[in-house]
């Protein structure tokens, strides 16, 4: 399941994945607060923090995980996804120097470290 992460700088989105994701939890939780912020805000702040094995992540969630990347990518400014694995992390790193925007992995000791950079 994805949840809306509360109590970040008002230019933030945030969500916290746990348990197991499936497209439904993009298409009610991610794609309508991403959509208010860009309404808002004109670009996409997006913190991601994944407490939940990527196995867990059903086709379909990584199906809108991507479309969101490609819907959204003009309006991307920072994106910082938490994960405790290194090869998630280090993947984030490197899709900002592909896509527009920038990315950076975050260990999840460092969230606090990751919402200031990704609200920046």
């Amino acid at each position: 399941m994805i949840e809306l992460m509360k109590n970040l700088p008002s230019n933030v989105v945030g969500f916290r994945a746990s348990g197991e994701v499936s497209k439904d939890d993009y298409d009610k939780v991610v794609f309508p607060a991403v959509e208010d912020l860009v309404k808002r805000t004109g670009e996409l702040n997006y913190l991601y923090v994944v407490d939940t094995p990527f196995k867990n992540f059903k086709l379909g969630a990584w199906w809108e995980d991507a479309m969101l990347s490609l819907a959204k990518a003009s309006k991307r400014h920072r994106a910082a996804i938490v994960s405790a694995s290194e090869g998630a992390n280090t993947f984030t790193d490197l899709w900002g120097k592909i896509f527009p925007g920038e990315f950076r992995g975050f260990r999840p000791e460092e969230l606090d470290q990751a919402k200031r950079w990704v609200s920046a």
